[in-house]
């Protein structure tokens, strides 16, 4: 800001302040050894309303293209850094929450419901960056965003940008956590 004289990416902090909101309720579930069932839903259905926001800063890279070619380096050093640390946050929430749902829940049934989440959450970036809803708007706005989803859902021939955008993304996000769980898993050892 001091070398720009802008306070134009200043929203990136607040994206990343929503970023650390799931991290810190799994890093607070999985510190809780008197962690109930029903604790566990209804701080899942909250982490999973909050979870899109962490890899959602990967979509403020688009912001680059009004930046000045005077100091676009600088603007991509910091854009980059902030979409990096919230899908680290992302990575390292995941891989919490798949330990703690892994202490209640069949194993066999752990890995396809977190391949789902991962493209759901695709489906949230979408929701955020195109149709700009915010995770609070499930309270503030339910209808509007439950009219939209089921419109998006029960139309794909006239979504298809949703659709591919949420594959895509999803796909992104699918292979990010594997490569994350095989660097996680050597350096544990």
């Amino acid at each position: 800001m001091k070398l720009t004289h802008s306070f134009h990416f200043l929203f990136l902090v607040w994206n990343l302040f929503l970023a650390v909101i799931p991290f810190a309720i799994t890093a607070y579930l999985i510190s809780n050894p008197k962690l109930s069932k029903y604790g566990l839903y209804f701080w899942f259905c909250v982490w999973l309303l909050f979870l899109p926001n962490a890899p959602y800063i990967i979509t403020d890279l688009l912001h680059l293209k009004v930046s000045s070619s005077y100091l676009l380096w600088l603007d991509v050093l910091v854009v980059t850094s902030f979409a990096l640390n919230g899908l680290l946050l992302f990575l390292l929430s995941i891989t919490d929450m798949k330990a703690i749902m892994s202490r209640f829940t069949n194993n066999k049934y752990v890995n396809p419901i977190f391949i789902f989440i991962l493209f759901l959450c695709g489906f949230g970036v979408y929701l955020g960056r195109f149709l700009r809803y915010n995770s609070w708007e499930v309270i503030q706005n339910p209808l509007n965003l439950l009219n939209d989803i089921i419109f998006l859902i029960i139309h794909p021939n006239l979504n298809l940008e949703a659709c591919l955008f949420t594959f895509i993304f999803g796909s992104f996000l699918n292979v990010a956590y594997w490569m994350f769980k095989q660097l996680y898993a050597n350096t544990s050892k």
